[in-house]
């Protein structure tokens, strides 16, 4: 027997809970939730956040605060080497290049190449940041780097 020859498992599929349709179908009047207190009411009140622990601390209230994340910290695109041989022999590669060409978000503002993969093209690449190995191979290829 193959597991593509069993047949369908009866117990598998289960119909849903329909409540609140009279006292005969066992789930009519309070549907299932019991007599009173907030997990009877709509909405049904607490431990349906994830937060509530029956009183008790919350665990994300136990545990202490740490870190610091700077919404205004201005950190630069990457793109790497290989990334730029989509550019013809000769282009300038800028920032605004490369958000056109959607290699790079379009909320950036800085940007960084770094050194990963080959680039057969003579290019001129300006950016805010190479790292060495980036920088020797555009000018091994032919081409030119410039730091804005």
């Amino acid at each position: 027997m193959k597991i593509h020859e069993l047949g369908k498992d009866p117990g598998r599929t289960q119909k849903r809970k329909r409540r609140g349709r009279g006292e005969a179908s066992g789930l009519g009047r309070t549907s299932g939730h019991g007599n009173k207190g907030s997990q009877s009411r709509s909405g049904r009140g607490k431990g349906y956040g994830g937060g509530f622990e029956g009183g008790q601390m919350p665990l994300q209230r136990r545990l202490p605060k740490r870190g610091f994340k700077n919404i205004f910290r201005d950190e630069a695109e990457i793109v790497n080497i290989g990334a730029l041989d989509v550019f013809e022999d000769g282009a300038v590669v800028d920032l605004g290049a490369l958000k056109e060409r959607r290699r790079v978000r379009s909320k950036a503002r800085k940007l960084k190449v770094l050194g990963k993969g080959e680039l057969a093209r003579k290019l001129t690449v300006k950016a805010n940041m190479f790292s060495k190995s980036a920088k020797e191979k555009i000018e091994a290829a032919g081409g030119t780097t410039e730091i804005v």
